[in-house]
């Protein structure tokens, strides 16, 4: 059973060594370099980035060099991870005491190719800090904006792995209900949601999204609700995230059994019953709102 108390390990070494090379060479490093010295000799979660994200040395220098306003940028962002840290700790004693069987893995800050700012691997949460730094339609502050997104990605840290097996069909509801609920273990553990700006692109159109969400809910093609960018207050994106959150949080306040409750969403055996059972409907109203003073 875990321990109600966890320390926050937040591992930054592969950005200093980012920078260091970056540092070298003038805003231009090579990809040779990138490759040996960044990657090569970096953690095992930059190399975790690699297949899909980094790519190798000479995508990540060709990003660079197309925008190093954005890398100059995320150097400054690393001078808010003392406190980020800190306030982990209370989020990892709420985490605890909702689930006994919960994980607290390192957190490991990294730089990448500007594609993803969080996501979860064999090491831990890994965290896009470049993405994270310039994100800034999520919080406006950015040590909540990056605690937010960390207890994020420990919510997805708590589902079992079988939900990321590619080889299994998934849907538009089973994928929302998988990020709507590490949306709600983060609203749990941290106070918000980590898009907290997809409630206020979305108020007075709650409705008719969510009864377009129903009409797309089986489908397998997720390009118009998931991993489509931020879009705009008027077209947002990614609102697959702010319909399955509504959808679990729904599901978890109407059950008078609330650990119980979180390991079904969890374990998202069956999205469909989950659907049903939740009371959810189009545009219902939000409710379960946090106390004051309740959250970190």
């Amino acid at each position: 059973m875990a321990s109600t108390h966890r320390t926050a390990e937040v591992h930054t070494s592969d950005v200093e060594r980012f920078y260091a090379i970056y540092d070298a060479a003038k805003g231009e490093p090579s990809a040779e370099v990138l490759q040996r010295d960044y990657i090569d000799g970096g953690t095992d979660g930059v190399r975790q980035f690699v297949p899909h994200r980094i790519i190798s040395g000479e995508a990540l220098a060709r990003t660079i060099a197309q925008d190093r306003q954005v890398y100059d940028h995320a150097r400054h962002c690393l001078d808010v991870l003392p406190s980020v840290a800190a306030r982990l700790e209370r989020v990892f004693h709420k985490l605890a005491k909702l689930d006994p069987d919960a994980t607290f893995p390192p957190v490991t800050i990294l730089i990448g190719r500007d594609n993803i700012g969080g996501t979860t691997g064999k090491s831990g949460v890994l965290i896009g800090l470049e993405v994270a730094c310039r994100s800034d339609w999520m919080e406006s502050d950015l040590s909540d904006r990056l605690l937010h997104l960390i207890a994020h990605e420990y919510g997805h840290i708590q589902q079992p792995p079988e939900l990321d097996d590619d080889t299994i069909p998934t849907t538009v509801l089973r994928q929302s209900l998988i990020e709507g609920v590490a949306e709600l273990m983060a609203w749990l553990t941290s106070g918000s949601v980590s898009n907290t700006h997809l409630a206020v692109w979305t108020k007075g159109r709650e409705q008719e999204i969510e009864q377009k969400f129903l009409r797309d809910k089986g489908n397998t093609d997720l390009s118009a609700w998931l991993y489509n960018g931020p879009g705009e207050p008027d077209h947002p994106g990614d609102l697959g995230y702010w319909v399955g959150y509504r959808i679990a949080k729904a599901y978890y306040q109407k059950a008078k059994n609330k650990r119980a409750a979180l390991r079904v969403l969890l374990k998202l055996e069956d999205p469909d019953a989950i659907l049903a059972q939740s009371g959810w409907h189009p545009g219902v109203a939000d409710g379960l709102q946090p106390h004051a003073g309740q959250f970190p």
